[in-house]
């Protein structure tokens, strides 16, 4: 971060922090939350109030219905992901930054079952959804939508492995569906792992370059990979 990023950063209280997120990062543009596991990015017909859109345009409005300020969604998490989200505040920055969306990088870190042969490449495939709102693999590509997912193992832990994952295409549960048909799906992924397990999807956002909508300068967000999944290696 540049000083002149840091000059615009808005240091919040933790007593203040928005419900089940943490502020990394906020100006008069943008807002960078770490978001916890179990909390939806945006509302469906089910639950409208627990999601991270909705807590987040309360905190900006301060508890002033009537405010003119509001959170954006700029891209979405999966519900029991957790990690970096970023909103924007207003229709410039978000337009902008949906439309370089592509271009930056990010970064993911995930708990796979097995211990992979291969231990760094990539996975490329064409994905589409059934009926079922189910992603899976198609050969071709007229029927999908082109998805590449880069990974790395940097750590083994018995019939465990930690992953680091460079997220090249940004597809509906696309690293959980590459994971799932190479062999090894993510720990506690109850749609395309095993019905039966942890609580806790090993998936965590953890890096995220943008180049900021205003100010152009490149920023870097890291989310420190949560307790929970900590725990989820050493089990």
């Amino acid at each position: 971060m540049s000083e002149n990023q840091k000059n615009n950063f808005k240091k919040v209280p933790k007593k203040y922090q928005p419900r089940g997120m943490k502020v990394l990062y906020e100006d008069k543009d943008i807002i960078v939350v770490n978001k916890r596991s179990g909390l939806l990015t945006i509302s469906t017909d089910q639950v409208v109030e627990n999601t991270a859109y909705y807590i987040l345009n309360n905190y900006v409005k301060k508890g002033i219905q009537k405010s003119s300020k509001r959170a954006l969604i700029v891209h979405r998490l999966d519900k029991d992901t957790s990690g970096v989200l970023v909103f924007a505040k207003s229709d410039k920055a978000k337009k902008f930054l949906q439309s370089e969306w592509q271009n930056f990088s990010k970064k993911y870190f995930a708990v796979v079952h097995g211990i992979l042969k291969k231990k760094e490449g990539i996975m490329t495939s064409y994905i589409a959804e059934n009926v079922a709102h189910k992603m899976y693999s198609v050969e071709n590509p007229d029927d999908g939508k082109y998805a590449k997912t880069g990974f790395k193992v940097i750590q083994e832990m018995g019939d465990y492995s930690l992953v680091e994952i460079d997220l090249f295409t940004g597809r509906k549960n696309q690293i959980r569906v590459h994971f799932s048909e190479y062999g090894h799906p993510i720990v506690g992924d109850k749609r395309y792992g095993e019905k039966k397990e942890t609580k806790r999807l090993g998936l965590h956002a953890g890096v995220l370059s943008i180049v900021h909508p205003y100010t152009k300068e490149q920023m870097i967000f890291e989310a420190p990979l949560p307790h929970d999944f900590q725990m989820l290696m050493k089990k």
